[in-house]
């Protein structure tokens, strides 16, 4: 289970490495205060930065990281994406195994990295059963996507910069797939802010494991399944949201279009779907703040094709 105290030495850890990102008042005219948490500016264009560094230099400090081996990661592409840059930061080999699903932008990215990548399976279980495979025989260091206690940590940094810069926030909406970033924020604002997962009805996985009591595997489909699409809930995510309280809420591919639509149209702000799916909960009034109530949106990833809206 992750704490704030294993989030805040996470973020020391990681200070010099990734980057605090800005955090950015809406300027819309609502009856409450709207904020955004600009994560898709980190490194590699999502929170997934933080996480891995945290993992690499953890490893490294207690010798399991072989630098002629390296790491190993399963990823439909921002996971990937942020562990081979981590990877070639601190100087060892990346091997990134990814679905046939994979968007190719994400794709062309990883080969453009340096990392070795091997692409096959229908979706992201294939691809994870792959590396673990790897990991065991060759002895490198595997970099799980959402569902290791250094990964969730390490994601928890987006948290604890925006509580210190915005004390007072009432609410924090975050999207939810593998529940990394869930988990990490609802550690660092324990006992604080309220936060709220949003989910794509198409991969209710926080949403399912709640109504059953435990993660269970959810069908995997819609228009967010590159970031959002893991099969089920982490059992660290879970943990921390059934400790914290964090409530679940779902919108429709639907939503998240015009969400991703809106924030291109009003903020000139370029996400991918997954991260909109936070902004959906207030468009589309699947959450319904009181007046004056401060809200902040985490914006977690921009890796995506902005020709297409």
């Amino acid at each position: 289970m992750v704490t704030r105290e294993e989030v805040e030495a996470a973020y020391s850890r990681t200070a010099g490495w990734v980057r605090h990102t800005p955090l950015a008042e809406s300027g819309e005219q609502e009856p409450y205060h709207l904020w955004f948490k600009c994560e898709y500016m980190q490194h590699t264009g999502s929170f997934k930065a933080r996480g891995a560094f945290n993992r690499l230099l953890t490893a490294k400090e207690s010798g399991e990281l072989d630098p002629a081996v390296g790491i190993v990661v399963a990823s439909g592409g921002n996971a990937g994406l942020a562990n081979a840059y981590a990877a070639a930061k601190l100087g060892v080999p990346a091997t990134v195994f990814v679905p046939e699903s994979a968007p190719a932008n994400k794709v062309h990215k990883l080969y453009a990295s340096g990392a070795k990548v091997v692409q096959g399976g229908a979706e992201y279980a294939e691809a994870y059963a792959a590396a673990i495979r790897f990991a065991e025989e060759k002895g490198a260091v595997y970099c799980h996507a959402y569902d290791q206690p250094e990964i969730v940590a390490g994601a928890g940094g987006v948290g604890l910069e925006l509580l210190d810069e915005l004390p007072d926030v009432d609410t924090i909406l975050v999207a939810v797939g593998g529940g990394g970033l869930m988990g990490g924020i609802a550690a660092a604002a324990e006992g604080g802010a309220r936060v709220v997962g949003v989910e794509p009805e198409t991969v209710p996985t926080l949403h399912t494991a709640l109504a059953k009591g435990e993660p269970v595997d959810v069908a995997v489909s819609g228009i967010a399944a590159d970031s959002l699409g893991a099969r089920r809930i982490g059992e660290i995510g879970f943990g921390v949201a059934r400790r914290t309280g964090v409530q679940s809420l779902l919108v429709s591919d639907e939503d998240i279009v015009q969400a991703r639509r809106a924030l291109w149209e009003k903020h000139r702000i370029v996400v991918e779907h997954g991260a909109a799916a936070a902004y959906a909960a207030l468009l589309s009034g699947a959450y319904k703040p009181n007046d004056g109530e401060t809200v902040a949106v985490i914006l977690c990833g921009a890796n995506t094709d902005p020709s297409h809206f």
